[in-house]
């Protein structure tokens, strides 16, 4: 039975906002899962969206870098706001470490950019046991396991069972709990204890580089919200997508302002950066990762055997693979392109060599 606060839940409400009245009982659910509640505390709404106010507001502002352009982005432009507020104090930058699946150097090229745009504090969180390959054979054996019971509860052979596809999807997207958010949430953990002794819940603005541009999807987010899954009695946690309505344009010639270096992947032509091969990728993408990565690549197809169904649906590892050794039958290897080539397909060459001549001026970095 969930205890009566201890404390006038008033005081508990971000400034402005009225007390949450309780929230009604929960209803019970079919499944017999018990139904989750939020704590009474937990704001129903931000109490505002004005970005110097909510950094004002919380106690952590944790930002979620993966090491891409976005990200990085987000960093540079939440870094300059919490400077300018003398807050920079709060600032801490996480990278949810995706082990052999993503990019070479993406976690130490995360922490550099951290520590050149001056943030105190850099942490990494990991998954534990399996990878992300490796949990799509377990998930394929639980499915498999569960079609054959099913199977044989209607009396039907259970080798004819039809297995659900094991790989994420854009509608199954469960890599994403397993591998960022939720490994995020033991830092928010962590955190929430060293500030204990506030006495209430401490407040953790969770910065998020997720933009309308990307996807039909995204472009419905909030760009602040509470997230109330993440919050308990304890902590209360604002999501806040700083660059939601940013255009590829806005983000690159905020990665020249900040002078911090970006990962060669884009050069390489890539559009975006997280895992080699993500099921939300672009074939373009894919197929220059299965260039640069084959080995990797060819771990994702013998998965596929494994598992008895394509990486990503109309569009298996195999296919990928192949239209990779047709460019490198037709081209060759490819050399690697010029430093700064994606930026200046986006802002120009002017601009680029600028920031180019300003990271050799102020980091030390090779034009």
């Amino acid at each position: 039975m969930q205890k009566e606060p201890l404390f006038d839940l008033a005081i508990l409400q971000a400034p402005g906002q009225l007390p949450r009245p309780a929230p009604a009982a929960p209803k019970s659910k079919p499944s017999g899962r018990k139904a989750r509640t939020v704590h009474a505390s937990v704001p129903l709404a931000p109490w505002t969206t004005v970005p110097d106010e909510l950094i004002r507001d919380t106690d952590w502002v944790v930002v979620s870098s993966s090491g891409g352009k976005d990200s990085q982005a987000m960093l540079s432009y939440v870094v300059r706001r919490a400077r300018a507020l003398g807050m920079l104090h709060k600032v801490v930058v996480v990278h949810a470490d995706l082990g052999r699946v993503e990019w070479a150097g993406t976690r130490e090229l995360a922490e550099r950019q951290a520590r050149l745009a001056g943030v105190p504090r850099f942490e990494v969180v990991q998954a534990k046991g399996a990878d992300l390959l490796d949990r799509v054979e377990i998930r394929h054996g639980k499915l498999k396991a569960k079609a054959e019971e099913e199977a044989r509860a209607r009396g039907e052979d259970p080798s004819t069972a039809k297995v659900a596809p094991a790989w994420p999807s854009s509608s199954a997207r469960w890599c994403t709990p397993d591998a960022k958010r939720g490994p995020i949430r033991t830092l928010y953990t962590r955190l929430t204890a060293e500030l204990a002794h506030l006495g209430r819940p401490v407040r953790i603005l969770e910065c998020i580089g997720q933009r309308a541009a990307e996807s039909r999807q995204r472009a419905k987010l909030a760009e602040v919200e509470i997230n109330q899954q993440a919050s308990n009695g304890k902590r209360h946690i604002t999501t806040w997508r700083p660059i939601h309505g940013w255009s590829d344009r806005r983000v690159w010639r905020e990665i020249a302002r900040s002078r911090l270096p970006y990962h060669p992947a884009y050069d390489w032509g890539n559009r975006r950066l997280s895992c080699v091969f993500c099921v939300l990728g672009c074939t373009s993408d894919l197929v220059n990762g299965a260039r640069r990565v084959p080995e990797l690549a060819a771990s994702y197809a013998r998965m596929e055997i494994t598992v008895g169904a394509d990486f990503k649906a109309g569009l298996s590892m195999r296919e990928i693979i192949r239209r990779a050794q047709v460019l490198e039958a037709a081209e060759g290897p490819a050399a690697r392109p010029p430093a700064g080539t994606a930026m200046a397909a986006i802002v120009g060459q002017a601009v680029t060599a600028k920031y180019r001549r300003r990271q050799e001026a102020v980091y030390g970095l090779p034009v």
